[in-house]
């Protein structure tokens, strides 16, 4: 399972992250896994709070973003999702088309809440 590898390296990251806020705290990572990079984003999900348990970080929240297949046309550039196999256009019904997104696997971003301030509602 090297989802649980992945968790690890995303929470390192945090930990790297939170030196850049002394006053505050990192409640929430976004995560963006595309189609094809190969990560079950239930597993990932699974493995990230199961690391995050009983550590400094909890409750440190994951909020993975899936992203599908795209591609974009070469004749009229519009992107559009495409399957595995036969990527027409939708817009031109055009078949040459370039793959240019659904690899992702990325932090998209954090979620700081100041250590300073207090929530009373």
């Amino acid at each position: 399972m090297h989802e649980m590898g992945i968790a690890n390296s995303i929470l390192e990251a945090v930990r790297t992250e939170a030196r850049r806020f002394p006053d505050g705290h990192i409640c929430k990572v976004g995560v963006r896994i595309g189609e094809l990079a190969g990560v079950d984003p239930d597993s990932m999900s699974f493995c990230f709070e199961a690391l995050v348990r009983e550590t400094d970080l909890e409750p440190l929240a994951i909020d993975i973003e899936y992203c599908s297949r795209r591609h974009q046309c070469r004749a009229c550039q519009t992107i559009f999702p495409a399957p595995m196999e036969g990527a027409q256009c939708p817009a031109c019904g055009g078949m040459d088309s370039v793959f240019v997104a659904g690899d992702e696997l990325e932090l998209s971003y954090l979620e700081v809440e100041d250590g300073t301030s207090t929530s009373g509602t």
